[in-house]
């Protein structure tokens, strides 16, 4: 197809694809004449990639081109190559080293890894941009004194398990490392919101049940 034809298919109009194309975002097309060149259903497949990330993962274009890099190397385990792509997923504030609430926090943390035997967390520690926003969070339940032993956590930990479980069963549908890929930053950008409205609608009835007149 000619660039026209890829962008009316894509929904990425041709001046974003040129720029994809310049920033190595995309591969080049098969040159077919000087000034025209044609490309194949692998430029829709990365479009939809290069768009997740950028469009629905935030993700700056340097960024993105070093997970497009790891979606690439076959020496790299899917494991891996997801899990690049979802670090570089913007998270939320860094832990203050200099407080001692974070230290605390940090402690709370691994043991609640070790109970419920996340060991790939354990691992990874505080490499794991996840296990520093979890640090930063709890610092802040603890400075304003409010509730966050760990049995409480735990519990909420269980659920995210089985969350987890019910996302990944969802990204094998899809074939390819890159649509796994693609499905793994899309599905924890636009669920999170979802997860969120949930949890409150769910507080809402509760609350209903417990405290109505």
């Amino acid at each position: 197809m000619r660039l026209a034809e890829l962008s009316e298919r894509s929904g990425v109009p041709t001046a974003t694809i040129k720029y994809y194309l310049r920033e190595r975002l995309l591969p080049p097309g098969e040159r077919i004449t000087a000034t025209t060149s044609e490309y194949g259903e692998e430029h829709l497949r990365r479009l939809r990639l290069v768009r997740s990330l950028i469009q629905v993962g935030r993700m700056p274009v340097a960024t993105a081109r070093e997970v497009l890099e790891a979606a690439e190397d076959e020496s790299l385990s899917q494991n891996t190559r997801m899990g690049a792509a979802v670090w570089a997923l913007p998270h939320g504030p860094e832990p203050d080293e200099d407080d001692p609430h974070a230290a605390r926090a940090r402690e709370q943390v691994d043991t609640v890894l070790r109970r419920m035997d996340w060991s790939y967390g354990q691992e990874l520690g505080d490499a794991s941009p996840a296990y520093r926003m979890l640090v930063a969070a709890i610092a802040s339940l603890d400075r304003l004194g409010y509730p966050h032993d760990t049995e409480h956590l735990l519990v909420h930990a269980r659920l995210a398990g089985e969350l987890a479980v019910a996302d990944l069963d969802l990204v094998e549908t899809y074939d390819t490392p890159p649509e796994r890929i693609e499905a793994v930053v899309a599905l924890t950008v636009l669920y999170e919101p979802v997860l969120l409205s949930l949890r409150r609608l769910a507080q809402t009835e509760e609350s209903g049940r417990r405290f109505a007149e």
